[in-house]
Order: structure tokens, then C-alpha cells, then sequence
């Protein structure tokens, strides 16, 4: 009998049983499913969040001021001074809203020198116009997102255009007031995407001396460094904690992707964790029916034995039987977990602090390895599901398979 002979044998003895079969193979689907979705997702996400920090610069490190220390001067000019740092800019910060004919928007506004923001966020090009002058602290460079809707593509504002920001003040007893400030467009950036500090996309770009001259903010947001090699980050970061001990917040983009390489390894780990589970139910579910149909082929079985079938072949017929069904609901597993895997990406991850809100929308990471591995734990369902009921019909006696009813 070979292995041709054994496959149709094994479909044949599913079809009788159509119910009982389509049960068991969307329980062992189960699996599969949740650990291709679960996984795929979480490396999307964490695959996409880390290239897009090492994208900010695996050598930038920014300085943020706190309530326990302004930035000034001094600071800039001691950090200039550090070896390892190539050069550093201060820059401000602020939200604001622009009125579009699509309602109200919220827009960061950022007061910054365009050299050191080049250099920081080396893929960030301008789609149409210019920079503007060092001097020219009316003019701005907006995002992507600025100048056209999110859902719908349609311009909102374009070159020549005038932008009024709406910034937001908290006055004494909780009343919130707003100032104005009026900006000329002359450029606009091609869509970047979602960074973890810098929002291009949602971003309005001034001239560093917009901050103090337009925005009217007194002290700086925080000063951009870049350091000469990406090796001396660690070094530099360690410098500085040393230095303000605590007293400012200190984002090296070189240490957070690590750390969210590590996070995002751990989330994977306990995708596969919890996928496990579905997978030992199949193997359970697996089993039952196997046994279940072992039971009720008894008399067959022994008739087969009678014609001289070998224990071992008798043992694969079930086995194929078993494997047949892991291989059916392996592939709805998979094509489910995989679907589902772009309809979860699709609803976008949120990250919001006190400065901003970024929507990160990253498409699911489903590679070759993830789904070979995938369906691998899922052959291996079916082998061992199968293993203790082809043992048990194996070694049924032909004489007693034969009375059996």
C-alpha cells in the first residue's frame, strides 16, 4: 500500500464523517489563526515603531527641559563642548490648532533650525517650494497632512497660502485662552509616516527664531544633538545623566529602539505562548476523534489486518487521517490569521503624551518563516493527535476486530 493509496483512504474515511471532521479541523484552525494574527501584528508594529526611530537617527539624542530645569545658554554652549557631540540646536515646541475647510486640526508647531532637523531626520524631503530664511520667521514648512486631508487626499493649503495657528494658554483657574500667530506657506514635505518624537506629517516648521519673535514662548523646548558616531551614544546619554541628574528628560532614539526590539520579543513570545494553548486543545480534539473513529472502525480495521496489512501500515492510515486534517486547518488558519492580521494593523496603534498624539498604522509582518513555522506546530498537532489512536488500532487483534460489533 503506498503512501497515493493511504492519502485516498484517509479522505474517504473524513467524508463519511463530514461533521465530526469539519469540527475537529476548525478546532485545530484555531491555532494557527490566533498565532499568525497575534504575531504577524505585533512584529509589524514592532519592526515599524523601531525603523522609524533609527530613521529619527541612531546618533541623535535630545534634551528636553523640565519644570526642574531650563534650558539656556549655558546648556547649549556645554554641550557643544562634549567631545562627542558634532553639534546641537535649540528648538521650540508647541500645539496649535489651523482652521481647514474640514473643521478644526490639530497641528504641532515646531521652531527649529533646518540644518540640524535635516540631519536628525535624514529621509524628511520637501515635495514642492523651499526652506525658509533663517531671518524670515513668517514662513513655514508644513506637513504632508497639513496641507492635504488624511481621508480623502483633497489639498487643504498649498504654497503662497496663509496659516493661522491657534496655540492653546492655560490661564490662571483653568481658562483656556488662544493666541494667534499668521504664517506664510513655502514649502510643504512629501508624508513621512509616524515618528516617536518628531510628527513631520502634522508638523508646522518655522526658523528657530520664530520661537521667541512669532510663538512668544520665553525658553527653549529642548536642543537636538547629534552625535558624531552612533557608538558614542551610550557615552554621550551617560555624560549627561551625570550632569543634570534627572533634572531634564534625556531621548537617545539609539536606546528606545532596543528597547522596544526587547519589548517587542517579548510581546512575540507571548503571542506564541498563548497560541499554544489553542494548539494543545487541538491536539485534545485531535485525539478524541481519532479514537472516536478507531472505536467505530474496529470490525474494518480487523478486516484489513485479515488481508494482511501490517501493524505499521494500519498505524499511518490513521496517522494520514490525523495529519490530513492538522494540513486542512492549517491552511484555513493561516488565510484566517492573515486576514485578520491586516484588519487588526488597519485600525492603527495610538501613541499620545502631554506634547503630541501619533496614529502609527503598520502593516502586519507575515513572512515565510512565520507561516512554515506555523504550519509546522500544526503538522505536529496532527502526528501527535494522531499517534496514540493509531497505536490502539495497530495492535487490535485481527480475530477480535472481527467479532467486534
Amino acid at each position: 500500500m503506498n503512501i497515493a493509496d493511504i492519502l485516498r483512504y484517509s479522505f474517504k474515511a473524513l467524508t463519511e464523517k463530514k461533521v465530526r471532521a469539519l469540527l475537529t479541523i476548525v478546532g485545530i484552525a484555531i491555532g494557527p489563526l490566533a498565532l499568525v494574527m497575534m504575531t504577524s501584528v505585533v512584529r509589524g508594529y514592532g519592526g515599524y515603531v523601531e525603523s522609524q526611530l533609527l530613521g529619527l537617527g541612531q546618533n541623535t539624542v535630545v534634551v528636553m527641559g523640565t519644570s526642574e530645569h531650563t534650558l539656556t545658554k549655558s546648556d547649549l554652549d556645554y554641550i557643544k563642548r562634549l567631545p562627542e557631540a558634532s553639534s546641537a540646536e535649540p528648538f521650540y515646541l508647541t500645539q496649535a490648532y489651523i482652521q481647514t475647510r474640514e473643521g478644526r486640526k490639530q497641528v504641532y508647531v515646531y521652531a527649529i533650525n533646518n540644518d540640524i532637523l535635516s540631519e536628525a531626520i535624514s529621509n524628511l524631503k520637501l515635495q514642492v517650494g523651499k526652506y525658509p530664511a533663517p531671518t524670515d520667521v513668517t514662513s513655514a514648512v508644513i506637513g504632508h497632512f497639513v496641507a492635504y486631508s488624511e481621508s480623502t487626499g483633497q489639498k487643504l493649503y498649498g504654497l503662497g497660502d496663509v496659516l493661522t495657528l491657534l496655540m492653546p494658554q492655560v490661564k490662571s483657574g483653568g481658562r483656556v485662552t488662544f493666541t494667534r500667530a499668521t504664517v506664510r506657506i513655502v514649502g510643504v514635505y512629501e508624508e513621512y509616516g509616524g515618528a516617536m518624537f518628531v510628527s513631520p506629517d502634522t508638523g508646522v516648521f518655522l526658523p528657530e527664531e520664530a520661537g521667541k519673535k512669532l510663538l512668544h514662548m520665553n525658553s527653549w523646548s529642548g536642543i537636538f544633538i547629534i552625535v558624531k558616531k552612533p557608538t558614542q551614544v551610550n557615552e554621550l546619554v551617560k555624560e549627561l545623566r551625570s550632569t543634570y541628574a534627572g533634572k531634564v528628560d534625556i531621548i537617545a532614539f539609539q536606546q528606545i529602539a532596543k528597547v522596544v526590539s526587547s519589548i517587542s520579543g517579548a510581546m512575540d513570545f507571548i503571542a506564541f505562548s498563548t497560541s499554544l494553548s489553542a494548539f494543545a486543545v487541538a491536539v485534545a480534539g485531535t485525539a478524541a476523534t481519532m479514537i472516536t473513529s478507531v472505536i467505530e472502525r474496529t470490525r474494518e480495521i480487523g478486516v484489513l489486518k485479515a488481508l494482511g496489512f501490517t501493524d505499521g501500515q494500519v498505524m499511518w492510515m490513521i496517522i494520514a487521517e490525523a495529519i490530513l486534517m492538522s494540513i486542512i486547518g492549517g491552511l484555513i488558519g493561516v488565510i484566517l490569521g492573515s486576514g485578520g492580521a491586516f484588519v487588526m494593523a488597519s485600525r492603527g496603534l495610538t501613541i499620545s503624551s502631554g506634547v503630541s498624539k501619533i496614529v502609527i498604522k503598520a502593516p502586519p509582518k507575515i513572512t515565510a518563516s512565520l507561516l512554515s513555522y506555523t504550519l509546522g506546530i500544526t503538522l505536529a498537532v496532527g502526528i501527535i493527535g494522531g499517534l496514540i489512536p493509531a497505536y490502539r488500532a495497530a495492535k487490535i487483534p485481527p480475530a477480535m476486530a472481527l467479532r467486534y460489533e
